[in-house]
């Protein structure tokens, strides 16, 4: 899903655009790789930037390895003047400032952890302008000596633009809510020309609204693209005296680093303890261990000094770690927000990983403990029904993926494939009765309940609440008796996750009818649903990425490489080089800097750093087992990388195609737009991938467009100029695939 949702937010005067024209947008793929050696923007980001570049305010709502940093970061390399980047965490912002500097770029932070000789040079470099990004806590943002160096650097040199991450934490309906996040709209009081960026890896509809409400974002444009992480498989095993076990064999076969996340400090502790004692190396981490060994513990991670970090949930925001392979709940996640945010630290690359959640009830009365705890009723009631939404989750015999893109208003058909659920699916039953038995009880109630109220009344329960509402005279009261209290609950909550009755989100779980609840009262759909029975621990599904025998031994020598140079940088292995970058190495193996340039992660920067180092790897390793370069052949037919291979989403594109799926059943397949999988076509017409253009386009149609390119006889021709020449009877989506065809190498 890609959803644009433009033209919100109050009036107001628009700043004017930054001096970077719109005509120079053809060459931002340019300015991709050489900043962040990357060949291709991921989904949504070229749109984000150039509205940056317009000047326009933006929200950008990105899951979790999307790639949201560049959305601002890249805008603020090619804008005069200072961008200011708003962090919630010192961890987050030491790290991407670390990784900017990598890359060469001129980044800086200012907080807790400097003397003051560093803070002073660093204002010094700001003044001067020197630096292109800045990164700041909200609380040093307002303190009482920041925002008059603010000014000074706005009028000297300028702000190029605001950006505000982890946006999530503005808005009291996020799962992250912090109070210092609120001040932030009064940047725009402060500097209303400047325009401002919103960015967070999940946010509901409501959070949304929110944050634009709260930082008073103008006309802003607000991206959402699609919560799916296809790579992540979700698993839901029950938590019982085996579970150790089970959890200490998938550690020692994971090929990489893993999260495991428990509810309590003390569990944390006596979990490590014991993983340690099986020779699993393993640190805890949580609030009440010290600063200094909190942030050891943390560094020795991230740095893969260590493979398993046992927390709490106060680790893993901002942990810009990519190469986690395996995320681990050993007790039950406090919502489904907080669930999707901490398992999606898993897979960061874009590789597998798994996402295991150990569900035992017994957990339940103590996160029902927490809540009671909270001030406020209304706080109560909300975190009440989502806890009730895990339990749900966990419970249900569902796609895994259909009902956490569900919490977030996204529709997806079901059917992953990559979940417990989809890989091992449970018998389908026929409920078409029942359901309609249910739907008539809601409608008679007057959809004024929840599913536990409309339950008691169909099993003809004598409670007060029933007799005092004399919803025992009702023709629906105990026609439910030939199921359990257990099959009803399945039922109900099949009829929510399926979208056949809407449930309200205030904490009340009020049901009420809908369209397709009509339907199926009306006859005109039936309803099945998914009976879970009783199951052992599903066998662990390994997400470990397949590379041949020769080409997994250079990979691990260039692993061991890339520690070694980490470990004399003082900096995570990542920052390096990703693993997505080092397998491409591997299975690639350039023989020159040319052929390094042309794998993705490989820019200017890093080629000049260390890129002599990874070639005689590469080099050693090709003349120990005599291997040639499968890029030895192509070096006169390819000027780049990017010409050479698409990148791995839209590869996973070209496979469906090549199994004969259309691009509409592709985009069924993988939970996308149309729109999404046509950009992935042109990507790979582009990159002279084996597509059949006239497949995509009827052969009289292609040749009208193809015309009507001639006919307008400029060079680097817009898909609008072609659309209004052909007076908008072609698509947008058929005139980008037949330029990308004609634009191929």
């Amino acid at each position: 899903m890609q959803e644009w949702q433009g033209r919100q937010g109050a009036g107001g005067a628009i700043a004017a655009p930054p001096a970077v024209s719109v005509a120079e947008f053809g060459g931002l793929e340019e300015a991709l790789k050489n900043f962040f050696g990357y060949d291709s923007f991921r989904p949504g980001q070229r749109e984000i930037v150039e509205a940056g570049l317009r000047g326009r305010d933006r929200l950008a709502i990105l899951p979790t390895g999307a790639g949201k940093s560049l959305c601002f970061q890249l805008p603020a390399l090619l804008m005069p003047g200072l961008t200011v980047v708003v962090s919630p965490l010192i961890a987050l912002m030491q790290d991407q400032v670390t990784a900017l500097k990598s890359n060469g770029i001129a980044a800086t932070f200012l907080n807790s952890s400097l003397g003051l000789d560093q803070v002073r040079s660093r204002e010094q470099a700001l003044l001067a302008g020197r630096v292109k990004l800045l990164y700041v806590a909200p609380e040093r943002l307002f303190a009482e000596s920041f925002l008059p160096l603010l000014d000074r650097v706005a009028q000297t040199v300028g702000i190029a633009a605001i950006a505000i991450d982890e946006a999530h934490c503005v808005s009291e309906w996020g799962h992250d809510f912090r109070p210092e996040y609120r001040q932030l709209g009064l940047l725009r009081d402060r500097y209303p020309q400047v325009p401002m960026a919103a960015l967070t890896a999940t946010a509901t509809d409501r959070v949304r609204q929110d944050i634009v409400t709260q930082l008073r974002l103008r006309d802003p444009l607000v991206y959402v693209a699609s919560f799916n992480r296809p790579n992540l498989y979700y698993e839901v095993r029950p938590r019982t005296a085996s579970t150790y076990g089970e959890l200490l064999r998938l550690l020692r076969t994971t090929d990489g680093s893993a999260i495991v996340y428990c509810t309590s400090r003390k569990k944390v502790d006596e979990l490590a303890a014991k993983l340690r004692a099986d020779d699993i190396n393993a640190l805890p981490y949580h609030a009440g261990l010290g600063n200094e060994e909190r942030t050891d513990h943390q560094d020795r991670f991230i740095r893969d000094d260590v493979k398993v970090i046992v927390a709490t949930v106060a680790f893993g925001m901002g942990i810009n770690k990519p190469d986690v392979r395996a995320v681990v709940h050993y007790n039950l996640p406090r919502n489904l927000e907080s669930y999707y945010q901490e398992a999606g630290r898993a897979g960061r690359d874009g590789d597998p990983a798994q996402c295991i959640l150990y569900f035992n009830p017994g957990d339940i009365p103590s996160l029902e403990y927490l809540i009671a705890q909270k001030p406020s009723e209304t706080e109560q009631r909300i975190a009440q029904q989502q806890l009730r939404q895990v339990v749900d989750y966990a419970e249900s015999a569902l796609c895994r993926r259909t009902i956490q893109l569900g919490y977030f208003g996204e529709s997806f058909p079901g059917n992953c494939e990559n979940c417990d659920n989809c890989r091992e699916p449970k018998p389908l039953e026929d409920r078409t009765i029942a359901a309609q038995k249910f739907l008539s009880c809601v409608a008679r109630c007057k959809e004024r309940y929840g599913a536990s109220h409309i339950i008691n009344v169909l099993l003809g329960k004598k409670e007060k609440k029933i007799i005092e509402r004399r919803h025992h005279e009702l023709s629906t009261y105990g026609i439910g008796k030939e199921y359990t209290l257990d099959d009803w609950r399945i039922i109900a909550r099949s009829l929510v996750h399926q979208g056949l009755v809407d449930e309200s989100t205030d904490g009340y779980r009020i049901l009420k009818l809908n369209g397709l609840s009509w339907e199926v009262l009306r006859k005109q759909r039936s309803v099945q649903v998914a009976i879970p029975p009783k199951r052992a621990a599903v066998a662990k599904v390994s997400a470990e990425v397949e590379l041949q025998p020769r080409d997994r031994a250079l990979y691990e020598a260039l692993r061991s490489l890339r520690k070694t140079l980490a470990d004399r940088a003082n900096v995570p292995p990542y920052v390096i080089f990703g693993d997505g970058t080092l397998r491409q190495m591997a299975q690639l193996r350039p023989q020159t800097t040319d052929h390094l340039l042309r794998i993705s992660g490989v820019g200017p920067q890093k080629l000049q750093r260390y890129g002599q180092l990874f070639l005689d790897e590469i080099l050693d390793h090709c003349q120990e087992f005599q291997l040639d370069s499968p890029m030895a052949g192509i070096e006169a037919a390819v000027s780049r990388k990017s010409d050479l291979i698409p990148s791995s989403t839209s590869r996973l594109t070209l496979e469906l195609y090549q199994q004969g799926l259309t691009p509409a059943e592709i985009a069924e397949r993988r939970g996308f737009r149309l729109s999404t999988v046509i950009s992935h076509f042109v990507e790979l017409l582009q990159k002279r991938a084996d597509v059949d253009l006239h497949a995509l386009v009827p052969p009289e149609r292609c040749y009208a467009i193809q015309n009507a390119i001639a006919a307008l006889d400029v060079s680097g021709v817009s898909v609008r100029e072609v659309h209004d020449h052909l007076r908008g009877q072609y698509t947008y989506e058929e005139i980008r695939l037949v330029i990308a065809a004609s634009e191929k190498i």
